[in-house]
């Protein structure tokens, strides 16, 4: 038996064609061809293949053979492929990243997040978004060395050279713990603060050099080392310690006693301030600054 040749992309396209409209005319005003072409790119198919696909002997509507059906889902699989490469390919012809990678604070507000890159998505299809959530001076960190295109951070207190920062809204943090804490039951902000110093405190860890070291609202001197706000938020609901959280986060829970806010001063009218961060010497390609400037307007905080 001879080997089968390989078949042609347009041939491929009649195959799929025909085997979706039932007909070689139906296939033929699909794809804008004369009933002619479409049976003779057909009939070089099955020459090329040594295969029949499809059952000529039925006269409304064509059907495929079992080799027909067999190859059927190959055939889609390898246009949907190259579809995928020729629209990829027009994107970075137009000058689109064919990547790009997205850092950001663990404060930022995971449903405003959501719908800017499910907006990003349906506008740049062709481009592959690697996205990292990090606290504190990690994201600017991850610019500053090339990992991420585009962050949005929060505060570092220390200098980073080559980089621009863009201010973006702040949130909302308050002290919180759970009902059956100690501090729960507290109303006076001097007796809550003294008290406070004698309880664990759940503080969010740094895992970047550019703000090592410091701390940020951190009152007792007894304090657990967290890198994921997640974990922070499961442990304060469990009543395991107490600690700050941004408060469109925990809202819910405020709202249905599950926490407690306390009365400490230090976080009196306490925000987080946000920023957009990207290097100066790298400049954002369509997708990126298309990103950027959602994440201007998205309403980032409260």
């Amino acid at each position: 038996m001879n080997n089968p040749n390989p078949p042609t992309l347009e041939q491929l396209r009649v195959f799929l064609a025909i085997a979706d409209t039932g007909s070689f005319a139906g296939a033929a005003r699909r794809l804008n061809r004369a009933t002619s072409v479409v049976s003779y790119q057909l009939a070089n198919l099955e020459a090329q293949l040594n295969l029949s696909l499809i059952d000529r002997r039925t006269a409304k509507r064509v059907s495929l053979t079992e080799a027909g059906r067999a190859l059927l889902p190959g055939a889609r699989a390898i246009t949907r492929e190259v579809g995928g490469l020729l629209t990829r390919t027009r994107s970075l012809l137009q000058g689109e990243e064919a990547e790009l990678s997205l850092a950001v604070d663990v404060m930022m507000p995971i449903p405003a997040l959501t719908k800017i890159l499910n907006t990003f998505s349906a506008a740049y299809p062709s481009v592959t978004l690697r996205l990292h959530v990090e606290a504190v001076g990690a994201v600017t960190q991850l610019v500053r060395d090339g990992v991420a295109d585009l962050g949005v951070s929060g505060p570092v207190p220390t200098a980073a050279e080559g980089l621009e920062f863009v201010p973006l809204r702040s949130i909302a943090m308050v002290p919180v713990a759970a009902p059956n804490h100690p501090l729960s039951v507290e109303t006076d902000s001097a007796v809550a603060a003294a008290k406070a110093r004698d309880h664990v405190q759940l503080v969010l860890s740094d895992r970047s050099k550019l703000s090592e070291g410091r701390d940020f609202g951190v009152l007792s001197e007894q304090t657990w080392r967290l890198a994921d706000l997640g974990a922070k938020h499961a442990l304060l609901l469990a009543g395991v310690g107490w600690g700050s959280m941004p408060e469109p986060m925990i809202r819910p829970d405020l709202e249905a006693g599950r926490l407690v806010r306390l009365p400490l001063n230090l976080w009196k009218d306490a925000r987080y301030h946000l920023r957009a961060v990207y290097r100066s010497d790298k400049a954002l390609g369509p997708a990126g600054r298309w990103l950027l400037d959602r994440v201007k307007c998205s309403g980032i905080g409260d």
